[in-house]
């Protein structure tokens, strides 16, 4: 019996990664280089990773969910709630460590809501999360009394600007959270759980599988990991800004997810592969940006290259791939 050999799963988000790193490098030489700059280390691709950071830990909340087969539009707005909280509590004299308590505690109150909508209410995902995303960024703004909430604290500052061992600190909690989740849902069977409800949710309780909690608990982590996301925002700029924190960023999170081999459909969750998706995604602006084009037209270059590497990464072509590959084979 003729069989057709297919790639692992994670070949195609990979390949795509490094064919864009691969086209910045030729355009720019200089783009894998790295400095040491007072303690700090410093490069092009050092700022792929800081810029986006913010949107690989939306992406990673936005992972799990999208594997249950939901999505959410929300995460933007958490991150603005959550920002607002972080920056209302420091200029109102809270330490770094409680603002960064009730940043996470606001977001996973959102994550909750999001999930007892989707989970227990059994309402559309799409519908549901929507409900936050515009009611969000007004809570926001009340939280911020519609103004331009600023601050001084070092520590909190440093969340954002500080430096271990020379790296970042934004990309050491990206890599942090990406590795606790991958061991999360590895070495337990949550990762297996969320999974099966994304294939077939009525399969999965007939198995014993509690869906409504596990639903509740993938939306709670994208409300956690979109304050922390929210958090870095704030200290970066030191302030609160509710109108523009986390604008139009929940396509680019979905965009990172599909980007690193995760299906709409459900059923498919790998938080390497999602920091893979915003490694590509924000190496693709990054490369525009450096090559000088105008906003308007990066914005469309950068769609036609995102939707080039999606239609390589999609399955029906890697079918056809097989499939033509087993007709060469018996011919």
């Amino acid at each position: 019996m003729i069989k057709a050999r297919s790639l692992p799963g994670w070949a195609p988000p990979v390949a795509a990664m490094l064919v864009v790193l691969l086209i910045n490098t030729v355009l720019f030489p200089s783009f894998f280089q790295l400095r040491l700059v007072d303690g700090r280390l410093t490069g092009s691709l050092v700022d792929v990773l800081i810029r986006g950071a913010p949107v690989a830990l939306l992406a990673l909340g936005m992972a799990g969910v999208i594997a249950t087969r939901g999505i959410d539009l929300s995460v933007g707005a958490v991150m603005a709630i959550a920002g607002a909280v972080a920056a209302n509590a420091l200029a109102g004299g809270a330490s770094w460590t409680s603002a960064i308590v009730y940043a996470l505690a606001a977001g996973l109150a959102c994550g909750l809501w999001n999930g007892m909508l989707v989970g227990f209410l059994k309402l559309q995902p799409i519908v549901a999360t929507l409900v936050l995303m515009v009611a969000g960024r007004g809570i926001a703004q009340l939280i911020t009394g519609g103004q331009i909430t600023t601050f001084d604290d070092a520590p909190f500052a440093a969340l954002a600007g500080g430096t271990l061992l020379t790296i970042p600190a934004p990309i050491l909690i990206v890599a942090t959270i990406a590795v606790l989740l991958t061991l999360l849902v590895r070495s337990t069977a949550l990762g297996l759980m969320v999974e099966a409800i994304g294939v077939n949710p009525r399969a999965a309780e007939l198995v014993g599988i509690n869906t409504r909690s596990i639903v509740v608990a993938v939306y709670a982590l994208s409300g956690v990991t979109a304050a922390l996301a929210g958090i870095i925002a704030t200290a970066d700029i030191k302030g609160a800004d509710a109108n523009n924190a986390g604008l139009w960023l929940e396509p680019d999170a979905i965009l990172v997810v599909v980007l690193g081999g995760g299906s709409l459909l459900g059923g498919r969750l790998s938080y390497g592969l999602t920091i893979v998706g915003a490694i590509t995604l924000q190496a693709i602006k990054t490369g525009i940006l450096l090559a000088g084009f105008p906003p308007q037209m990066g914005l469309i270059l950068m769609a036609v290259m995102v939707s080039i590497l999606l239609v390589v990464q999609a399955p029906a072509l890697q079918q056809w791939l097989q499939h033509r590959a087993l007709r060469r084979a018996a011919s």
